[in-house]
């Protein structure tokens, strides 16, 4: 098809899916977000608007407790979920009908995920004997233990192969992919100072690792910078307790970059940052913020895609504690959402609102903000997030100032009388379908039907790593 035939074709399927969707709004609208009873244990709750398409279970060599499924990457139609034993690679190419393909075992925690081509990025943030995947623990304060970003060709996906590791100071807590020229890519490795027995996280660990992959020759992969974000040690950064159990900047734990914009988003232990990074080895600060009164610990950061504003999250308690209840409130480990005033080097975060869950859970249950993405609709800003063992939300800032949920899904928790670690790690919207690896529960699909979302349906990925933000829209052109 010539390509002026394909854009009208595209603009005619747009505006007749925008006609739809306003005319089944009209007698539609999804049952509002409230507060419900706590589902029983292992018990599904969801609003009308989401399906459960399909479940499947971790498989047997990370069916443990401790075998914590952990982040997302996306590549045509395969799903790669980390594991903090190694990684799982699922057919997806019917939703409802998910298939595992093939099942890498490599310790060492958190096994976050990106991809690039057919190349898979695997962090290791745990200090192991070797590089290999038949490593063994070794304590922190080993001088001779190991740390930092392991290297996969999966072209063959149900024999993947490694290729290179690359060590990097502090480890790999998470890692984000940031494409370069000529069959490059840049991996910004972000490691923190908690893990300060290890020698090279002593604080102040202000720096992150950038690792440089030559695409085709993945074998040359080294680090080629570690720059200083914060060389005053951060704000302010001086190792002193802080209020309300705050945490002071000592590295980032996520980045989030947006590399059509060349900016990227920082939740740097204390501080939200926003970056320049149109020189790919030396990101620039360009303005952080903090919340001294709310913020415990900036956990991770989503653009909007007009890249305008940012919705930070607060990972209060780390992940392990039970936080979406009334003793601790709406306002911590919940999302901040702010807009990006101003130009250039002078462009500010103007914090809006604070968004959290509506829903009360157990106090037997951990529940904060984690991991999600847009769901790319035309005119909205719209999010899909996990929340631990709070489940799944769905919910609209396009008034930042007043976010309001779409709709939700959750389980009931584990157990009633203990506290055992679940829930949802990370909910992204891949391809018009939402993908939950679930810490104990595994994989889970979910489809959203409402008018409200229908148009995030359109836009088609070759790849998607939430941590590299794709501009969507340019995809509906």
């Amino acid at each position: 098809m010539a390509p002026e035939r394909r854009r009208t074709k595209r603009r005619t399927l747009l505006g007749a899916v925008t006609g739809i969707a306003l005319a089944i709004s009209a007698v539609l609208v999804a049952p509002p977000a409230t507060a419900a009873e706590i589902p029983g244990v292992d018990e599904i709750a969801k609003s009308k608007n989401i399906q459960h398409l399909a479940n499947i279970p971790k498989p047997a060599p990370f069916a443990a407790t401790n075998a914590l499924n952990s982040d997302w990457a996306f590549t045509g139609k395969y799903a790669i979920g980390g594991n903090y034993l190694g990684f799982t690679i699922y057919d997806i190419s019917k939703p409802s009908a998910p298939k595992i393909v093939s099942v890498v075992q490599c310790p060492g925690a958190q096994n976050d995920v990106s991809v690039s081509g057919n190349l898979l990025f695997l962090s290791t943030d745990a200090s192991m004997s070797d590089d290999s995947c038949q490593a063994v623990s070794k304590p922190a304060s080993d001088k001779t233990a190991w740390e930092g970003i392991k290297i996969f060709d999966i072209s063959d996906v149900r024999n993947p192969r490694y290729v290179k590791a690359v060590e990097t100071k502090c480890g790999s807590h998470t890692n984000t992919l940031v494409p370069g020229k000529k069959d490059t890519a840049y991996i910004y490795v972000s490691s923190y100072s908690p893990n300060a027995a290890f020698p090279d996280c002593q604080p102040p660990h202000d720096l992150i690792s950038i690792v440089k992959v030559p695409l085709k020759n993945p074998q040359a992969a080294a680090v080629v910078g570690e720059p200083v974000l914060f060389p005053d040690g951060g704000n302010p950064g001086d190792g002193l307790p802080y209020p309300n159990g705050t945490s002071a900047t000592s590295g980032c734990h996520d980045l989030t970059s947006y590399p059509t914009k060349n900016l990227m988003a920082g939740a740097c232990m204390g501080d939200g940052v926003l970056f320049d990074i149109s020189d790919r080895e030396q990101p620039k600060v360009i303005t952080s913020v903090r919340d001294d009164e709310n913020f415990a610990f900036w956990h991770s950061a989503t653009f909007n895609n007009a890249a305008n504003k940012i919705v930070f999250t607060d990972e209060l308690g780390g992940g392990g504690a039970a936080t979406c209840n009334a003793t601790i409130g709406d306002k911590k480990g919940a999302n901040a959402i702010y807009d990006i005033t101003g130009k250039g080097d002078k462009r500010k975060l103007v914090f809006k609102s604070y968004y959290k869950i509506p829903r009360a859970n157990a106090d037997t249950e951990n529940c904060v903000a984690h991991n999600g993405s847009l769901i790319p609709v035309p005119g909205r800003d719209i999010m899909v997030q996990a929340w631990y063992q709070g489940g799944i939300s769905v919910f609209d800032f396009t008034d930042s100032a007043k976010p309001k949920e779409l709709g939700w899904f959750e389980r009931g928790p584990l157990s009633e009388t203990s506290l055992i670690t679940g829930g949802s790690w990370s909910a992204y919207y891949y391809n018009g379908y939402i993908y939950s690896n679930d810490i104990q529960k595994g994989l889970d699909v979910l489809d959203i039907r409402d008018p409200r979302t229908v148009l995030g349906k359109l836009p088609k990925l070759k790849e998607l790593n939430a941590q590299s933000q794709p501009n969507y829209f340019s995809l509906f052109n």
